[in-house]
């Protein structure tokens, strides 16, 4: 069958879902029979496009990239407008998969999208306007896919719950772990122990409280280094001593300092499914976690769980991360295993078939 799938997210430097659909493409290219045909598709800028192609590189896929002025003007405008139908642009298909940054129109073939969270709705608050908007304009449309993915059973309970998607129409494909992410290989030095945590620097992931948790801590026993590009939003205050701004890192530089970590810190509000607790169990880190129900499939029984707005109690799970190091390795290591690409791919094309 012949499957299109939106790369458009992929035209940014890539965080978690970017690095869902690289990982999903990656799966499925590996997952994929003689008869399958895997079509990337993105109407993007011209500097958009040279990041989704290097994105792609080393993935067996066919390409359709579409360069445009005002892209996302014009994926705004098609979006709303329902025509041209998607066939028009890529050929015919068997199953089109959309992504959250524009609805495209079709004539036939599975309709499909993913929601890998319901953070806009539940608190939009927590997130810039225009993914509020973006995100409002995708879930008002949901009723006409065939197939809707999470990456994660809490969030398709969610899904089902607050939208009322039908239960037939959910699945779930769990992100995988790349190889990369593997205790073995170069490890980071910052020049002293330290607690890393990787999050863009926006309200939602939390970072102001883990500050203050590492304020508790002291310098003088841990250092705290900082994954991420600034978000928006109020940004956390990271002029503290000890703390080490290291901004946003490329996805191939990350295990190095998974690897150089004494313990790894998620004090996220809301996931929805939190990929670098995941990223750092295979790196043989352990891992203190917000006890949020979204984090459960991310963390199993690997992670010490602490209440993500008390600096105490994030403060107390590091200490206790450190203290029982050796027994969280291991299950973290076990529990990451579980996870591959390459299941997540399969999933998606035994459920293209089905609905097809």
């Amino acid at each position: 069958m012949r499957v299109v799938v939106d790369v458009t997210p992929l035209s940014h430097e890539r965080t978690g879902v970017g690095n869902y659909i690289r990982g999903s493409l990656l799966g499925m290219a590996e997952a994929a029979s003689e008869e399958d045909e895997l079509v990337a598709f993105a109407p993007a800028s011209r500097g958009g496009r040279r990041a989704i192609e290097a994105a792609l590189a080393g993935i067996e896929i066919e390409k359709w990239l579409l360069t445009l002025p005002a892209a996302h003007a014009l994926r705004t405008a098609w979006s709303r407008a329902g025509r041209p139908p998607a066939e028009r642009l890529v050929g015919r298909f068997d199953a089109l998969h959309f992504s959250d940054w524009m609805v495209p129109p079709q004539r036939h073939g599975v309709r499909s999208t993913m929601v890998h969270d319901l953070v806009p709705l539940h608190h939009p608050e927590w997130v810039h306007p225009r993914t509020a908007a973006l995100h409002g304009a995708k879930l008002r449309r949901l009723d006409g896919c065939d197939l809707v993915f999470t990456n994660a059973r809490y969030t398709a309970d969610d899904v089902a719950g607050t939208l009322g998607v039908p239960r037939e129409r959910l699945r779930v494909a769990y992100p995988g772990v790349g190889p990369e992410f593997s205790p073995e290989g170069q490890r980071a030095d910052l020049g002293r122990p330290y607690a890393l945590t990787v999050a863009t620097l926006e309200p939602r992931k939390n970072l102001g409280t883990l500050v203050d948790a590492y304020r508790l801590l002291g310098a003088d026993e841990l250092g705290l280094a900082v994954v991420g590009a600034a978000g928006w939003g109020e940004q956390p205050a990271l002029d503290v001593p000890g703390v080490v701004r290291l901004g946003y890192t490329p996805n191939e530089e990350l295990p190095r300092l998974y690897r150089g970590a004494a313990v790894f810190v998620y004090p996220s509000r809301f996931e929805g499914f939190g990929m670098p607790v995941l990223e750092a169990m295979a790196c043989g880190v352990p891992c203190v976690v917000s006890s949020h129900p979204s984090l459960d499939e991310a963390c199993g029984d690997a992670a010490v769980r602490v209440d993500p707005d008390e600096p105490e109690a994030i403060a107390a799970g590091i200490r206790r991360a450190l203290a029982e190091r050796d027994a969280l390795v291991k299950r973290g290591r076990a529990h990451a295993a579980r996870f591959s690409w390459r299941e997540n791919g399969r999933v998606h094309l035994e459920a293209f078939r089905e609905a097809a």
